[in-house]
């Protein structure tokens, strides 16, 4: 069963840093920062945690001086200097998110705490999609070097009884350690949770229940690898270990406030007889006039938009029943039927990016930056928890959670 547990968490020392404001430590994740925000972020202050968690690489860098390196450096030396602070006694951090989507105010609530680590599917934590090495080996160089989880692994769990919602509900009423605004006008404030009994009802609603990672996949599967690393350094050990844990944010399924947005896919391949090819599949409708693709597909299912260019765009209608063939949980999702239908109909394989911002998509086609823009409706957070139970998992970039976790707000340092 999952283990979730207090802390001992290392935060900014506030006092401290004089004329700095949260939004001057704190940072997305690494895998939304482009290097513009990078250097953004870098000259908001010297103590942006973005300069632990995704350091910029300079020239001359080997083996012995580069980013990750830095990154120890600058971590050994906050806390030398009372930059960072570590909390006294063992904790959970509640964290609320308040943010804007569409004209509607939106609260998200959780906590922050330590999940024991387990193999994915073989236990109570469930991942929902695919990864890729790259940001993996990123992740697991930065471990391996400073031996802290510097960001968390953003998770959900479902509990009706909502003990813990009630319990950060009035919290959060009081003063916060930190609160910041991000760029998208999020405000993020997090709390330490000290009083045993909260620790304990906490622990007791989350003891047993599944954990769902719906964003940080990458993070849990680096965890994994260090522990495996380390186990094979020091040996069979008597007791749990550091290691053994990762940091992770928990929100109830059964809150409001959780919300999933689109990710479209941009191509670089399109065939020239792409409609000719999807016909037999597809109700194609050509639409002129308008681009307001997102607000035309919204809520249908199995309907997607395909632009390729010009004043017009192509509204595709599934005429099937899911993708034969293809596990249950699976195969009538909306990222399926254009992985596993679409895109094998059309010869796509490679070259897939994506992009949140419907505009952005049209332009970079416009642009000649790419043939073709796929746009899709959000996956559904019903389906993660369903394919996540059933051991399976959707492609790369099936869900994009919003607002994102801010970095920085709570470290666990092994």
């Amino acid at each position: 069963m999952a283990e979730v547990v207090p802390f001992k968490g290392v935060l900014f020392n506030i006092p401290k840093i004089s004329k700095v404001s949260g939004e001057d430590l704190l940072a997305p994740p690494y895998d939304i920062i482009t290097p513009e925000y990078r250097e953004t972020l870098y000259n908001k202050s010297p103590y942006n945690i973005v300069r632990i968690d995704f350091g910029k690489e300079l020239p001359g860098d080997d083996s012995a001086e580069n980013k990750y390196t830095r990154a120890q450096k600058l971590l050994e030396a906050w806390l030398k200097d009372g930059v960072l602070i570590t909390s006294p006694t063992p904790c959970f951090y509640s964290y609320e998110l308040s943010y804007k989507l569409r004209g509607k105010e939106q609260t998200l609530r959780g906590f922050l705490g330590l999940v024991r680590l387990e193999e994915l599917g073989k236990g109570n934590i469930h991942p929902h999609e695919c990864t890729h090495s790259k940001p993996k080996q990123d992740r697991l160089d930065l471990m391996r070097i400073c031996r802290a989880n510097i960001s968390p692994i953003f998770s959900l769990y479902n509990s009706p009884d909502k003990k813990t919602s009630l319990l950060l509900s009035d919290i959060n009423k009081t003063q916060p350690c930190i609160d910041a605004k991000d760029s998208d006008g999020a405000v993020h404030r997090l709390w330490a949770i000290e009083d045993s009994n909260t620790i304990n009802i906490i622990k007791n609603e989350l003891e047993g229940k599944a954990i769902f990672i719906a964003d940080g996949h990458h993070r849990y599967e680096t965890a994994l690898e260090y522990r495996k690393e380390m186990r094979e350094k020091e040996g069979a050990a008597d007791s749990v270990k550091p290691y053994d844990y990762v940091l992770m944010f928990l929100a109830n399924i059964s809150d409001e406030g959780l919300t999933i947005l689109s990710t479209h896919r941009l191509v670089k391949n399109l065939p020239p007889d792409a409609l000719d090819r999807l016909s037999s599949d597809f109700e194609i409708q050509q639409i002129s006039g308008s681009f307001d693709i997102a607000d035309s597909i919204a809520g249908k299912k199995d309907v997607f938009g395909l632009y390729k260019g010009g004043d017009s765009w192509y509204k595709l209608s599934y005429r099937g029943e899911g993708i034969a063939d293809t596990a249950p949980a699976l195969k009538n999702l909306d990222v399926t039927i254009l992985h596993e239908l679409i895109f094998r109909k059309l010869g796509i394989n490679n070259d897939i990016f994506f992009e949140m911002d419907v505009n952005k998509c049209i332009n970079l086609v416009r642009e000649n930056n790419f043939n073709a823009a796929f746009f899709l409706n959000p996956t559904q957070i019903e389906d993660v928890e369903r394919v996540a139970l059933a051991s399976l998992r959707m492609p790369p970039k099936s869900t994009y959670f919003y607002p994102k976790l801010l970095t920085g707000l709570v470290l666990n340092i092994f």
